[in-house]
């Protein structure tokens, strides 16, 4: 299974030159960027850790390639992605969000269906890799 999760999740997977042109595309429209990394890519899992600290005051994606370089080192089969966020509504909203590394292999959801009163049926999302323990979901 692929994720689709972010803005380009369509697209092949981004380089890093590519990575860096669209950070400085964020950068250049005064949003803060930040990394955040998961093993659970649920789609209600929707708060991620955060490496680091947010990313102010940039010029140049220098310094975001190194900090996505460092999780990567030391998350390399975890989830990482990239988010930019835009405050000039006056409350910090995401403008730009995209995966930036992927686990090697991807198990996958399973769908449940639960039965209930008057055969109504209710259904939920089961990731596989949440069947292991955190930090051991993903194998190379």
């Amino acid at each position: 299974m692929y994720l689709r999760h972010g803005t380009f999740c369509y697209l092949p997977d981004l380089t890093d030159a590519e990575i860096a042109a669209q950070v400085r595309y964020a950068l250049l429209n005064n949003w803060p960027v930040s990394i955040e990394y998961s093993d659970d890519p649920h789609p209600r899992n929707t708060y991620w850790e955060m490496w680091g600290l947010p990313l102010f005051d940039l010029d140049e994606p220098d310094g975001v390639l190194a900090e996505i370089n460092a999780c990567r080192a030391t998350f390399p089969r975890h989830y990482i992605r990239v988010n930019a966020y835009d405050a000039s509504y006056g409350r910090q909203t995401t403008a730009l969000s995209f995966l930036v590394q992927r686990p090697v292999a991807e198990p996958g959801f399973r769908l449940d269906r639960t039965e209930g009163a008057d055969r109504r049926q209710s259904y939920g999302f089961h990731p596989y890799a949440a069947e292991s323990a955190p930090g051991n979901r993903y194998r190379d």
